[in-house]
């Protein structure tokens, strides 16, 4: 059987970690960011992690991680 392909968008944007939960970052972080207040953008600056829904679809994308 051949080896399945990873897709590196996904690769990039996601890590798994030990426990098995997908890591991600937070969106809304990257400009137009005067209007948005200090409390806000300091809540965006922590990871989060992917709504358990969406995680089978992530790991598909990311076979051998």
């Amino acid at each position: 059987m051949p080896k399945l392909k990873t897709k590196k968008g996904a690769q990039k944007r996601f890590k798994i970690t030990e426990s098995g939960k997908v890591k991600r970052n937070k969106a809304y972080r990257g400009h137009i960011l005067t209007k948005k207040s200090s409390k806000r953008k300091r809540g965006l600056r922590k990871p989060d992690y992917v709504f358990r829904g969406e995680e089978k679809s992530v790991k598909k994308m990311l076979p051998y991680s």
